[in-house]
């Protein structure tokens, strides 16, 4: 494939110049995103601890940085960070400058660890924006895929590098709480992890028939699983108003005694129930209580306390 790169597109003087921009790590993610800015002809500088990885970008047009401080030192764009764990961004910047520096941290970190890492960029002259990627590495850079960033914090500093940020994929502004993106990002993993629970039993009872079409199977799985998702806006019309009881379509009693039949299949097919089961003990101890009239919003307020 070829690639455009600032260089180039510099010849056009009919193109707007392109905000440079900073990255540090250039794992799958990082690499993917520091392509996306190249072939859009942002001037890029990047630092990786491995040099390798910074070199092969170096030969697509990319400037390689031999520390993050000499990194940071120079951007006069955005420094986007793409490490590990909070502690690898705590490494990679100890001790470098950030004074009028803007910061955007798209390290995936819990919702705490955003709004400590705002508070230490506030204390060292910087500006700070956190951000939740919801995408793999091949979705970056191609919009009909659906990915998108979620980003938080100073609504001002995304406005302006919004245009260099909407590159990589699509961006979605959650609240100017900085750890608002990263919780926004761990709900939706958590609730991608419970639907990927359901697929892998689903997948398991069907699993010992010889003569079952698996293909089939998945098309209607897909559809199914698609077709329920307005559950979700049920749910959050209910926890708005507080009335768990209202246009429920079905009641916490009735799937209860419907699970029933679920765990008989799986024993019927030699399947370790064990990936729904934890659910379906939180849902029977809210019947318990006296809660069975209720929809899904119930189990939200039994996982709460209330």
């Amino acid at each position: 494939m070829i690639r455009v790169h600032s260089s180039l597109i510099a010849m056009d003087t009919h193109t707007t110049p392109r905000t440079p921009v900073t990255l540090l790590g250039l794992g799958d993610m990082g690499t993917a995103l520091a392509r996306a800015w190249l072939d859009a002809g942002h001037p890029l500088t990047v630092w990786n601890r491995t040099p390798e990885k910074a070199g092969r970008l170096a030969g697509e047009g990319a400037r390689v940085a031999s520390t993050p401080a000499g990194a940071v030192a120079s951007a006069t764009g955005p420094v986007v960070l793409c490490l590990l764990d909070d502690a690898s961004v705590e490494e990679a910047l100890d001790g470098v400058d950030l004074t009028g520096k803007d910061v955007v941290n798209l390290t995936t970190s819990t919702p705490a660890d955003a709004r400590r890492r705002a508070r230490w960029a506030g204390e060292r002259g910087a500006r700070f924006l956190d951000g939740g990627i919801m995408a793999v590495p091949p979705m970056i850079g191609r919009p009909e895929t659906g990915g998108y960033i979620l980003y938080s914090g100073d609504r001002a500093l995304f406005e302006r590098h919004r245009g260099a940020l909407e590159v990589p994929a699509g961006v979605k502004f959650v609240g100017e709480d900085p750890g608002h993106a990263a919780l926004h990002d761990i709900a939706l993993l958590s609730a991608m992890t419970g639907m990927l629970a359901g697929i892998t039993h689903a997948f398991a009872l069907v699993g010992a028939e010889k003569d079952l079409d698996r293909a089939g199977f998945a098309a209607l799985l897909a559809d199914w699983l698609g077709a329920m998702s307005g559950t979700t806006h049920e749910m959050a019309a209910q926890l708005e108003s507080g009335h768990y009881t209202e246009g429920v379509t079905s009641n916490l009693a009735m799937m209860t005694a419907g699970n029933d039949a679920l765990l008989a299949t799986a024993e019927g097919q030699s399947v370790d129930p064990r990936l729904l089961t934890p659910y379906m003990e939180l849902m029977r101890r809210r019947v318990a209580q006296g809660h069975g009239d209720e929809g899904l919003a119930g189990m939200v307020g039994l996982l709460r306390g209330e």
